[in-house]
């Protein structure tokens, strides 16, 4: 009877945290566009307003108007009127206490991690973590900057160049972790991809990505997969 009620669990687990994850995601859109409503009908008038509430109990209309929205932003910030508008934007919050600096940091990581031209978490790599002889699956978001590049040469007496910030996630919630900066050489390059590692990471170790070709390390070894 528990190998069936464990059989049966493997078969309705990932479905029901699937629904629970979109109901999550359509919930919070709904909350948004809730607020819209409330937003735009407080400027107009009362029978209007009714009107505007009808709108709510239209199923899929929340997350229609959210993706239309987007797409719309997008479209307007694509060209050189809609740039010179984002940058007012970005100067006026930028000159609100408290606003300022929660909305610089969040423009600052989204602008790193969502962009085209970026390289942040666009490799996986193996680093010797949490001590020499253990080893876990880390993310390459970029290199040192600034004063700390220059500190890090000085301890390493070697090219700042050299080191990469990594992000070490933790297992199985990979949205919390860690952030190391370490040489390029003491890490081992892994030909799979972002989505194998997060899966790899996720279920402990459980769903290993398949075996690809063999990777060079800096050594001049191969990796052995």
């Amino acid at each position: 009877m528990r190998k069936y009620i464990i059989t049966g669990l493997l078969v309705w687990l990932p479905l029901a945290i699937t629904v629970w994850v979109l109901l999550w995601v359509l919930g919070m859109i709904d909350g948004v566009f809730t607020w819209l409503l409330k937003a735009v009908g407080a400027l107009l008038p009362v029978a209007a307003e009714n009107s505007l509430k009808q709108l709510h109990d239209i199923p899929g209309l929340g997350v229609v108007v959210m993706v239309a929205l987007l797409m719309l932003t997008g479209m307007f910030v694509a060209n050189m009127f809609g740039q010179w508008w984002l940058r007012q934007w970005d100067k006026l919050l930028f000159k609100i206490p408290i606003v300022k600096s929660i909305y610089s940091s969040v423009k600052q990581v989204s602008d790193t991690l969502f962009s085209s031209s970026g390289n942040a978490f666009r490799e996986a790599v193996l680093v010797p973590y949490p001590h020499q002889g253990s080893w876990t699956i880390a993310f390459v978001t970029g290199k040192p900057g600034g004063e700390v590049a220059h500190q890090l040469g000085a301890l390493s007496g070697a090219d700042p160049e050299e080191h990469v910030s990594l992000y070490v996630p933790t297992t199985p919630n990979p949205t919390s972790g860690f952030f190391l900066m370490m040489p390029r050489a003491q890490l081992r390059p892994l030909a799979m991809s972002v989505d194998e590692a997060l899966k790899y990471i996720i279920s402990m170790g459980v769903v290993a990505p398949q075996a690809d070709a063999a990777v060079v390390l800096p050594t001049g070894e191969p990796a052995r997969n």
